[in-house]
């Protein structure tokens, strides 16, 4: 049987993850049956809708029927910022059939070849270049569903270099997770929270560097200890019954084989469209023009890119139609995945509830002090990415109630912004919520429970480092203020 191009997604994976975001759908129903309906009053100021602390009341339930939890996901498509979501999913197509076209044409595999027959002797290194590339793109630029282009490709690498796919997503996906979080520049949540605080923009720096240098050298600690256990016992990998479709697929590639001068060409012209994806991830965060066209701007890159190197490569117009509805029903169960996640925030915000959340664990923080204060921040900041997963929106959502708080309890701005944003980052790691999590598990063949089991020795240290960073910054009183 003739293997399919492209990147797929598991059926268990996504059978998993299906039945959890199902689940999650109905706990966010239940929510707004048991807890008091209430908002806040919002006001527009320099294009934002904010929120006015002292304005909290609640409301009568609304009439929201128990079948709308179940309509949520197709509600999504027509609700406040059904644009991204669209955008996402348009994204996800074009670059899952790009990457069939690629694969198809040979271009993958003779990338792959390269880089492994020059680095087979500094497989170590490798992974720590790219894994520290990947924080870089989510520590400065706030990079994450922007990444989901890279992932088959880091997932085949890693295969191709003797290891599992969980390496490959633990160089890229987890590597941009850790940086957006520790994040030093990152315009989506350190930009947005600043700018709400009336920071400096950026202030703070001398103080996340280390932070992000530290969070670095657990990252590499992590994968590089995993990786040299799958040296030592293949059968130690976490997935090596459930990867193995993936790893013959590029394990068995001939290292040895000239390629083609017509694929040549194509790899190169290919490589250049990477390189302008790479430029436009790292420019768009910071060129108001561009940074609301990121994500399709990187689709269409990749898109072109993937079809100008089919045909110099000589494949003709014969068969990349096939190849593109290949790649592009592989990750076509990725669409309902991302319409369940966004369903948790549709349902809760339906049912009016979710200031209400807000409102009652906000008032934990009056009368602390001031390390147990940043400390609930920080909790705070996680259980509501749990329902609100876009960092900017959540920034607009929590920063106008925390602020005032903080103040009252010694707890400096800039210190807030930090945990609000340990809270809002590493999450993502983790939380099925977060639909590019469960689309890169997905194309990895990796179920949900496989990647908590992976990443359990790393959370033990994660938040540890939190606590440690954030009592730091409470000795030091962290400012300006």
């Amino acid at each position: 049987m003739e293997q399919k191009s492209g990147a797929q997604i598991g059926k268990r994976a996504f059978l998993q993850s299906a039945l959890i975001l199902l689940a999650l759908m109905i706990l966010a129903g239940i929510l707004t049956l048991v807890l008091p309906a209430g908002e806040y009053q919002r006001y527009e100021e320099n294009g934002r809708i904010l929120i006015d602390p002292a304005s909290y009341t609640t409301i009568n339930r609304p009439d929201y029927p128990i079948w709308r939890w179940f309509t949520a996901p197709i509600e999504v498509l027509w609700s406040e910022g059904n644009l991204i979501i669209i955008t996402i999913i348009v994204f996800i197509l074009l670059v899952s059939g790009s990457f069939a076209v690629l694969e198809k044409s040979g271009i993958i595999n003779a990338v792959l070849a390269k880089i492994v027959n020059r680095f087979r002797s500094k497989r170590y290194t490798l992974l720590l270049v790219v894994s520290l590339f990947f924080m870089l793109l989510g520590g400065f630029f706030g990079i994450l569903e922007e990444i989901i282009p890279l992932v088959p490709l880091m997932i085949a690498l890693a295969v191709s270099l003797g290891w599992d796919p969980l390496v490959g997503l633990g160089m890229s996906v987890l590597a941009t997770n850790i940086g957006f979080s520790a994040a030093i520049t990152n315009p989506f949540t350190i930009g947005v929270a600043q700018k709400l605080a009336n920071l400096p923009l950026f202030s703070g720096a001398l103080f996340r560097i280390p932070v992000f240098l530290v969070f670095y050298a657990v990252l590499a600690w992590f994968l590089l200890s995993y990786a040299r256990r799958i040296d030592r016992n293949p059968a130690a990998s976490y997935v090596y019954q459930e990867t193995q479709a993936t790893e013959a697929k590029y394990k068995q590639l001939d290292l040895s084989a000239t390629v083609n001068p017509s694929t040549g060409k194509a790899t190169l012209v290919f490589g250049i469209f990477l390189i302008l994806i790479v430029a436009v991830l790292f420019a768009g965060p910071f060129l108001p023009a561009l940074s609301d066209y990121t994500l399709p701007i990187v689709g269409l890159l990749f898109f072109i890119g993937g079809l100008v190197s089919w045909f110099i490569s000589g494949c003709g117009i014969g068969q990349i139609g096939k190849a593109l509805k290949e790649g592009m029903i592989g990750l076509a169960p990725g669409i309902p995945l991302i319409l369940m996640a966004a369903s948790t925030k549709q349902i809760i915000s339906s049912g009016k509830v979710i200031d209400t959340l807000l409102h009652n664990t906000s008032s934990l923080l009056q009368g602390t002090t001031p390390l147990s204060a940043v400390l609930i921040i920080f909790l705070l900041a996680l259980l509501v990415e749990f329902f609100v997963t876009s960092a900017g929106a959540k920034a607009v959502l929590m920063m106008p109630i925390l602020l005032p708080i903080a103040d009252m309890v010694g707890v400096t701005r800039q210190l807030t912004v930090i945990a609000y944003c340990f809270g809002d980052g590493f999450t993502n790691l983790a939380y099925p919520t977060n639909a590019v999590l469960l689309i890169c598990l997905g194309l990895a063949a990796v179920t949900y429970g496989k990647w908590m089991r992976f990443t359990a020795r790393l959370w033990l240290v994660i938040f540890p480092l939190i606590a440690l960073f954030l009592w730091i910054g409470t000795l030091i009183n962290l400012g300006p203020f």
